[in-house]
């Protein structure tokens, strides 16, 4: 693929809302630079009839489908139309579910949006991003006490999206920004510092952002809060708390919220194993 062949289409298609197979395609997309791909979601297929008119129009398009289809006539359908029209599909939950089917001798539900249903798990995620956004930013220290997670770090570290990411894993997260000449709440020191994690950044890093927030909100971009100088030293005072709490700490310049957030859960499931 080229970029001089114009732009690429991949479709996706579920007898649900096709996120999992839709995430797996973004994901593979971000491996080839420089390619115009679009993703076409088709969600909540119940039909045959449906996944022949799916399947014709990708073969017109020269294209491929990804799909998450749990109910077996929509599977089998999807597999007799692609050879029919000779086009490539990826099954993306099929080799998953016969592995759980020949190592456990389970037998799946087929039954669509099991992933959505509104579950405890549901209403639990609910529930955290509620608390990420009433205790973001430091904005009652009560929140300290009753988080999973605190995270700690100056402004423009990614403590919120990182806060609002976790939440949707669950995760009850409060963030407290830390600046010099605000006295660090006592909370703090009262958690256990395992729960803590400081977020840190090259202070360049931070200085690119911090001038391109100030021009997008039609600011001077040369205020004392992007210079170079203000930010060395807010990171001095921000390790010299991270020290005092003794928590771990995470430098996020080359790194994705995903991959932060991959950080901490695996230090919380570590941390579960063993108690």
């Amino acid at each position: 693929m080229n970029d001089t062949q114009g732009e690429h289409v991949i479709y996706v298609c579920s007898d649900s809302v096709g996120e999992t197979a839709e995430a797996v395609v973004k994901a593979t997309i971000k491996q080839f630079a420089a390619q115009k791909v679009k993703v076409k979601r088709f969600a909540h297929i119940s039909r045959e009839e449906e996944i022949v008119q799916l399947v014709e129009e990708a073969a017109k398009a020269g294209s491929f489908i990804a799909f998450t289809l749990v109910q077996p006539e929509l599977r089998e359908m999807m597999k007799r139309e692609s050879i029919r029209m000779g086009i490539r599909t990826v099954d993306v939950m099929g080799p998953m579910m016969q592995a759980f089917v020949d190592t456990f001798q389970g037998l799946p539900l087929a039954k669509p949006g099991l992933l959505h249903q509104m579950d405890d798990d549901y209403f639990n995620r609910v529930e955290a991003v509620e608390f990420a956004v009433k205790y973001d930013d430091g904005k009652d220290p009560k929140g300290l006490i009753q988080a999973d997670i605190v995270l700690i770090g100056v402004s423009r570290t990614s403590k919120t999206p990182l806060s609002i990411f976790l939440a949707h894993k669950g995760l009850k997260v409060a963030n407290l920004p830390l600046i010099p000449e605000v006295r660090v709440p006592r909370e703090l020191y009262l958690i256990e510092k395992a729960k803590v994690y400081g977020l840190t950044m090259q202070a360049e890093r931070i200085h690119k952002i911090r001038k391109e927030r100030l021009k997008a909100m039609g600011l001077d971009d040369q205020a004392k809060y992007a210079s170079l100088d203000r930010i060395q030293e807010e990171l001095a005072y921000a390790h010299s708390i991270f020290q005092e709490v003794g928590c771990k700490v995470i430098d996020v310049s080359e790194r994705a919220i995903e991959e932060t957030a991959g950080m901490i859960l695996e230090a919380e499931q570590n941390l579960v194993g063993r108690k």
